[in-house]
């Protein structure tokens, strides 16, 4: 680089201000401002000259701090976040475990590689996960690959599974999201906006009907005939690889399968060596009341896949199978440049503690409960409310065109906006757009639970 070409780059302005962490936040809603206020108003209109518009957010506020279940923005807004980042911050936003753990490992070592030199704060998570996974003991151990997102995840356990039975299809379900990157996003259900007009998709995919009790009616063992008579005709057993499931659906809208559906789904992949994946990045660690939400309709997965909530807020993944479906691999196979980052693993290792140490699977039944019975009073109040749905602290309500379960993406918006409005952060899910997903911190407390339940009342009420 000349000297010439040096002088004309020039360092962006900071405009943080050198202060202690605070973690300190009142656990109160409390609105100061319009939302969005002047101050992320002015820096939404920088962000529009350096940040494509694909990069989109769901509320253009801009967040200076945050703990446990309330959110703070540049204008002091002190929000309720019951999206916890799609389901990341389950131990809730800086939790102070988690922090002294990401921030000793930080002043030790933040990077060397672990396929270069390894540490011990990966194989204590990967030991974490095998005690946790459902099916592992000392004679059927599990063994785990860490990496850094969902997807990565995802595009790990298909890898392994294709190397595993030398196969190359791969079943998903209906309603399915897995990602979006090539091979993921092609594994979705929706297609926009996640593959439309990236070009080709990854082949040997097959997309099969899964259980959605509200629409189909179906019993498990009927619906499960149904996707593995679709499976059979379309794809052939013979030639899948693995049949990734989500437990509990995510971005389809938290559709819980009926009762046996998912058994008799393992138990078809089991006679035709067919390797079952539990995609658990969005149920997973802790938030339906179990460890993985797979627990809780009797199935012992070959690979389970965990991110999101499992490091607290740092990037991290875990791709955890049967040793004998891990160990096919060659070394260098596998792995990553950040995959399984010392600070990430340190931060992973806290919340697996925090879990046991606050009895977080009990808080996430009681949110179930509390808000869960919440939730229960607003659909006997409002007709457009068809379903209250999901398990722990992973709950969601389907919105529909009174006397008719066609979607009412329209009514969900409106909901969402006059909640932001009054400093309450929600999210919609499910291919019309037609559901409001809930993914409270299991820390959220029953005053604020109630307090968001008010505040959904308000909302129909107003849209009405």
């Amino acid at each position: 680089m000349t000297e010439a070409s040096v002088s004309t780059i020039k360092a962006p302005v900071s405009t943080v201000e050198a202060s202690q962490p605070e973690t300190t936040v009142p656990q109160q809603r409390r609105v100061v401002t319009a939302i969005p206020g002047p101050r992320s108003q002015q820096i939404h209109a920088r962000r529009q000259a350096v940040i494509p518009p694909g990069v989109h957010s769901v509320l253009p506020v801009y967040i200076d701090r945050a703990h446990d279940s309330i959110i703070v923005d540049v204008d002091g807004n002190h929000i309720i976040d019951v999206c916890g980042g799609i389901g990341v911050t389950t131990v809730g936003h800086t939790d102070e475990a988690v922090v002294a753990a990401a921030t000793a490992q930080l002043n030790k070592v933040t990077h060397t590689l672990f396929t270069m030199t390894p540490y011990e704060p990966y194989v204590r998570v990967a030991e974490h996960l095998a005690q946790h996974v459902p099916g592992s003991t000392a004679d059927a151990p599990y063994k785990t690959l860490l990496m850094n997102s969902g997807a990565e995840a995802v595009e790990n356990g298909v890898k392994i599974a294709r190397k595993f039975t030398g196969r190359p299809g791969v079943a998903v379900l209906e309603h399915a999201y897995h990602g979006r990157t090539m091979l993921t996003s092609s594994m979705n259900h929706k297609a926009a906006p996640y593959a439309l007009g990236y070009g080709p998709r990854a082949g040997d995919i097959y997309k099969a009907p899964n259980s959605y009790p509200l629409h189909d009616g179906l019993s498990g063992a009927e619906a499960a005939a149904r996707t593995i008579a679709h499976l059979e005709k379309v794809a052939g057993a013979e030639d899948l690889a693995c049949l990734v499931v989500e437990p509990i659906q995510g971005e389809g809208g938290f559709i819980v399968p009926a009762d046996g559906f998912l058994p008799a789904l393992a138990e078809w992949c089991r006679a035709n060596g067919i390797v079952f994946i539990a995609d658990e990045v969005q149920a997973g660690m802790a938030r339906t009341g179990t460890v993985f939400s797979i627990e809780q309709f009797g199935v012992q997965p070959d690979i389970v896949l965990s991110a999101k909530g499992i490091a607290g807020g740092l990037p991290l993944a875990g791709i955890t199978g049967r040793a004998e479906i891990m160990d096919k691999s060659q070394p260098g196979g596998l792995g990553g440049t950040f995959g399984g980052n010392p600070v990430s693993c340190a931060a992973a290792v806290a919340v697996f503690e925090q879990i046991a140490a606050q009895d977080l699977l009990a808080e996430a039944q009681r949110i179930e409960r509390v808000f869960g019975a919440g939730l229960g009073r607003l659909a006997a109040k409002y007709p457009a409310i068809a379903e209250v749905r999901g398990k722990g602290a992973m709950l969601a309500i389907e919105v529909v065109q009174p006397g008719t379960l066609d979607p009412n993406p329209e009514l969900v918006a409106k909901v969402i906006d006059y909640a932001a409005q009054q400093g309450v952060l929600l999210l919609s899910s499910g291919i019309h757009n037609q559901a409001i997903r809930f993914l409270p911190s299991l820390k959220m407390t029953d005053e604020l639970l109630e307090d968001v339940v008010s505040v959904l009342d308000e909302a129909f009420a107003a849209a009405a």
